[in-house]
């Protein structure tokens, strides 16, 4: 399987180095502007260039790791080199299939959308996927695919902009609630060291606890809130501070800015 990764920035580099650490023999052509960027991918064999064309032509599955506001208007340049043979993955935030369809001119091209986050660097990556076509085996193709950087479910289109915020934003929102808790820690006494392992280690088993389980939050959360305890205490003047409605907050103000662009 030959996969071409244009636009290799931050996404698109998470998304190459969780399918070289899965050991999966991809061929992957990772295309940017300035190839110096980028060129350290070659000792891992990644054929590095700045050419789309050569890339598309070359590969089975292109996956479109540009930025919303050019990623029309490349697709366009491009149009002719996606051919019905092709599977298009655009990982473009408020951008349709529809609109990507449109853009190359060619409703027999495969087009999907998928969100993953940044976490496909360590293979870790919760990854939503649209596809609106019938063809199962080149659904199972980028499932397959993407399932070496994480987890993939598949979603209808009109929740992609909330996954996006969910999932893909959801990154920071959660590392600056961990880097408060590390600030935090180091205030009561932790060298800042110590209080990174104990936060990293902390959150982590946290997320193990709900996966496993299978358990709501809140079932977790009464089972280590005591009567009179100081987790509570802890808990109770958080939310006096507006804990979880900024939070409730900034993720919809996240989604509002999509949903204007969209």
């Amino acid at each position: 399987m030959k996969i071409a990764v244009l636009g290799t920035g931050n996404l698109g580099l998470s998304i190459i180095k969780g399918i070289l650490k899965s050991g999966e023999n991809y061929q992957i052509i990772a295309t940017r502007r300035n190839t110096q960027s980028i060129a350290f991918l070659e000792k891992d064999g990644i054929e590095v260039t700045s050419d789309n064309a050569y890339a598309i032509t070359q590969s089975d599955i292109v996956i479109v790791a540009l930025k919303p506001f050019n990623i029309l208007e490349v697709l366009k340049e491009y149009k002719q080199y996606f051919t019905p043979d092709k599977i298009l993955v655009s990982m473009a935030t408020g951008i349709s299939i529809q609109q990507i369809q449109e853009a190359i001119e060619n409703k027999a091209v495969t087009v999907m959308r998928a969100m993953p986050n940044t976490a496909s660097d360590v293979g870790e990556s919760l990854t939503c996927l649209v596809y609106n076509g019938q063809e199962k085996e080149k659904l199972e193709s980028v499932k397959s695919l993407l399932s070496h950087v994480g987890s993939v479910i598949q979603i209808n289109e009109d929740l992609m902009e909330a996954a996006t915020v969910l999932g893909a934003c959801g990154i920071a929102y959660v590392l600056r609630f961990m880097r408060a808790m590390v600030q935090g820690g180091i205030q009561i006494g932790f060298d800042a060291k110590t209080a990174v392992q104990i936060v990293n280690q902390t959150v982590k088993g946290a997320a193990e606890l709900l996966i496993r389980n299978q358990n709501h939050p809140e079932d977790e959360i009464d089972k280590v809130t005591t009567p009179k305890g100081c987790t509570i205490v802890g808990l109770n003047e958080m939310e006096h501070q507006g804990f979880s409605s900024s939070l409730i907050k900034g993720i919809n103000a996240s989604f509002l800015k999509i949903e204007k662009k969209a």
